[in-house]
């Protein structure tokens, strides 16, 4: 493939002009289109224009993979994919039978469908994607495709997984042949290249991991499901969707400013789709392609010291889930990764364990959408990252984490199998021995005292980059925010998501300022949104001091995302936590020359009781635990906000698609030119 010439250049930006006319809501997107723009590079304008043209050639059937190369089903394929002896099979066998009866959980969305669902409808609305060529589809339109978000989480077939569990646990042809009803289904409306189900390399990635592990539950290759005439004729049907999955995402990989977890995640998906299914002669060049790649992307993407890069927490896992299924694919097959491979999902998990409080709670840093690699435990309670706390504990001898994690769970039964639950047990269980507080690449800070005892204060300080590449995808502006959990009780919170691709004002308010325990100035974001997945000007953090000692720990920082103001305006806050009185004093210094606005937003968990004072002095009570936040200016203007809609002020969001009310308190106060605002937190005695 060349570089596209002058008249298809043309051509391709007359075509794209043309697609934003047709569009009904044509001036945001043309919006959209030129802030994407602004944040390209030439070299990525190119890609981008030469994607378009492979694009143009596959609609005109040039390049496809509509013709499958011969199979050779020589080579013998193992398993990834264990069976520990705690798992109970009458958990699978419920959630497989709800399946069966067409009722399925999707986010908050209870779905009820027939025999097999309708693919290419959006269940939260009803909307149907046409058929379009897949890569001439707006998936953004949501006249057009309803919530794509809700349509593609069906798609990736996580419950698939949950048939194929039941039917290894019972041998119950039952589910087997439910299996292979869905997949029929599947194939029958989503022709290749066809519809919504066909635009995102990482849906098809994610598809492609499910049916993997799916594959291995239900025999493999010998399978009841392919015996006779009609079960061969089936298989020859999925192996060529896989292969066809397998070369649209290599032609499609997600390239610069969006190479983030959506190449970690389609590279995981070819590298483990090329070790299930050896049997086309380019497979073994796409294996070591793709575990090269991956082994680069899981160094660059996640910094030493254990922080993905893309700044969301509910992304670490995400990715770390990618990361440890092709890990334990390729160590299944003879395929192993480096050991900076593996040390780095050791440092991924280290963070992971040092954020999350006493009681299992993780800050809602960042983006978060309940999104899974997989569902191998159904239980509506599962932790996924003490999940993950629990698997890494065995891979990596790590007794902190299996204190952390508590328990084996049925996930890492499934991914460690026997062997690994005996491993578990015998790893000691250790009272605690200190948190990891620094974490300075990825730029997060701990303070707190009595860490893992139910006397713990954890405090979890942000003062990381936005998010990740240029477009900082799934970044919040939440420069030098942080949270504050007691005895296990979350009281200062991060809010959460929400939403992502519809609900346009409640997107913007979840990853604002506003949302965040930060000073917000003029009512303005400390950066720039671009679109929903898009900042065009960065805040930039940075930690100017971090002291810990056995009396205090002392945090100094700064960003200067107010410096793109006509009067510019340096945020700095201090923060030091006495660990012997429990007190915690918040300095905010801004540094300008004109006068200024600023509010200082704190957001109390749904489960804490506050009262505010005419003084703005904050009390809030958890349970048995008492804390009082008090600001040390006389001119505070305080305000409660408590479930606000127009404009949005006072929610929490734990779950996608659900929130609900909450309080959050607002400090509002004139600045005059370089001013220093004060504030004591108290952690109090029990009640």
């Amino acid at each position: 493939m060349g570089i596209p010439g002058r008249e298809e250049f043309w051509q391709l930006t007359t075509d794209t002009l043309y697609e934003m006319t047709q569009n009904p809501h044509s001036p945001s997107a043309f919006a959209w289109y030129w802030n994407r723009l602004r944040c390209m590079s030439p070299a990525e304008i190119g890609y981008r224009l030469l994607e378009k043209c492979v694009s143009h050639l596959q609609k005109m059937g040039i390049g496809t993979a509509s013709t499958i190369p011969q199979q050779n089903f020589s080579e013998s394929v193992p398993n990834f994919i264990g069976i520990g002896r705690g798992i109970l099979p009458q958990l699978y066998i419920d959630a497989a039978d709800k399946i069966l009866q067409g009722k399925l959980r999707i986010f908050a969305l209870n779905h009820v469908f027939g025999q097999f669902p309708q693919w290419n409808q959006d269940p939260k609305t009803g909307t149907v994607a046409p058929l379009a060529f897949s890569k001439s589809l707006d998936y953004r339109n949501e006249s057009l495709v309803g919530d794509i978000k809700y349509l593609w989480e069906l798609n990736r077939h996580l419950h698939l997984v949950t048939l194929a569990q039941a039917y290894r646990l019972s041998k119950d042809r039952h589910y087997l042949d439910g299996l292979q009803r869905h997949l029929e289904s599947w194939f029958d409306q989503c022709p290749y290249l066809r519809g919504p189900n066909w635009t995102s390399s990482l849906e098809l990635a994610i598809r492609l991991i499910n049916w993997s592990i799916a594959w291995q539950l239900i025999g493999g290759i010998d399978s009841l499901m392919f015996s006779g005439v009609a079960g061969k004729k089936f298989r020859e049907r999925w192996l060529a969707t896989i292969y066809q999955h397998m070369h649209f995402i290599r032609g499609y990989y997600s390239r610069f400013s969006s190479a983030n977890n959506h190449l970690i995640g389609e590279l995981a998906g070819i590298f483990v789709g090329s070790l299930t299914w050896p049997f086309w002669p380019e497979t073994a060049g796409w294996q070591r392609e793709a575990q090269d790649e991956l082994t680069r992307e899981a160094l660059l993407q996640n910094t030493p010291d254990g922080v993905n890069r893309e700044q969301a927490i509910s992304y670490q896992q995400f990715v770390v889930d990618f990361l440890l299924i092709a890990g334990l694919s390729g160590r299944a097959s003879e395929a192993e990764f480096s050991p900076e491979y593996w040390k780095r999902i050791e440092a991924m998990l280290e963070f992971v364990a040092s954020v999350m409080d006493v009681r299992g709670n993780i800050p809602m840093i960042g983006d978060a959408d309940d999104g899974y690699v997989v569902r191998l435990f159904p239980k509506r309670d599962f932790c996924p990252y003490r999940s993950l706390l629990a698997t890494g504990a065995v891979l990596f001898g790590r007794e902190d984490f299996k204190r952390k994690a508590g328990r084996f769970d049925d996930k890492s039964r499934w991914l460690l199998g026997r062997e690994g639950e005996e491993m578990f047990r015998r790893l000691a269980n250790t009272a605690p021995t200190g948190v990891r507080q620094r974490f300075p690449e990825g730029g997060y800070y701990i303070m707190g005292c009595d860490f893992d005892t139910d006397k713990e204060i954890r405090i979890v300080i942000d003062a990381g980059p936005l998010g990740y590449l240029s477009i900082a995808a799934h970044g919040h502006a939440d420069a030098l925010a942080f949270t504050l959990s007691l005895a296990g009780n979350e009281v200062l919170i991060d809010p959460g998501t929400y939403a992502y691709h519809t609900d346009r004002i409640w997107r913007d308010y979840f990853r604002g300022t506003a949302a965040h325990n930060t000073v917000r100035v003029d009512g303005q974001d400390q950066s720039v949104k671009g679109g929903n997945f898009m900042w065009l000007r960065h805040a930039h953090s940075a930690c100017r001091v971090w002291e810990s000692h056995d009396g205090s720990d002392r945090f100094v920082g700064v960003h200067d995302g107010y410096q793109r103001l006509p009067d510019p305006v340096v945020h700095e806050r201090e923060m030091v936590f006495d660990k012997r009185t429990k007190r915690l004093e918040i300095i905010d210094t801004l540094r300008c020359a004109a006068d200024h606005m600023a509010e200082r937003c704190w957001h109390f968990a749904e489960t804490v009781d506050v009262t505010v004072a005419p003084d703005g002095t904050v009390d809030a009570q958890v349970g048995v635990h008492r804390l009082r936040l008090q600001p040390e200016e006389s001119s505070v203007q305080s305000k409660v906000y408590r479930g606000e809609s127009t404009p949005p002020w006072g929610w929490v969001s734990r779950h996608f698609g659900i929130k609900v009310p909450t309080t959050t308190v607002v400090w509002t106060i004139p600045v005059k030119g370089a001013t220093q605002l004060r504030a004591t937190l108290e952690c109090l005695a029990k009640h």
